[in-house]
Formats: C-alpha cells, sequence, structure tokens
C-alpha cells in the first residue's frame, strides 16, 4: 500500500487521535495516587494526634479538591484530543 495515499493518511491520524488522547488520559493516574498520599497522610496523622485532626480538615479537603481538578483537567483533555 502506498504511503502517500489518502487512506493511510486517515489512518495514521485517527491512530494519532487515540495515542495522544491515551497519554493524556494517563494524567489521571496522576491524580488517583496524589488521593491516595493524600489521604493515607491524613490518616496517619489523624492517628497520631487525634485533638489536631480536626483542624487539619479543611486543608485535607482543598488538597483533595485541587488534586481531583488535574484529573478532571487530564481528562477533559484527553477527550479534546478524541473528539476536537
Amino acid at each position: 500500500m502506498d504511503p502517500t495515499t489518502a487512506q493511510s493518511v486517515i489512518d495514521f491520524t485517527a491512530s494519532a487521535k487515540l495515542i495522544g488522547a491515551g497519554l493524556a488520559a494517563m494524567g489521571m493516574i496522576g491524580a488517583g495516587v496524589g488521593l491516595g498520599i493524600l489521604f493515607g497522610s491524613y490518616l496517619q496523622a489523624a492517628i497520631r494526634n487525634p485533638s489536631a485532626a480536626a483542624s487539619q480538615q479543611t486543608m485535607l479537603f482543598l488538597g483533595m479538591a485541587l488534586t481531583e481538578t488535574m484529573g478532571l483537567f487530564a481528562f477533559v483533555v484527553s477527550l479534546i484530543i478524541l473528539f476536537g
């Protein structure tokens, strides 16, 4: 098959989109790992000092929101690559 034909160019473009979307979606792995580390560290700190756990809970939720936002951003970028 001649690589300069229109059909092979379309196949290359579609495969490049799928690969790019998959690579962009890998950013969600980092968000999952980040949330696990965040909640694990909070749980260890709460077990060591239960009286200070309530004061750190607002920072926990702020960190959770920021970490989850990065995961959602990676998901949206992968959808834009895939369908855009």
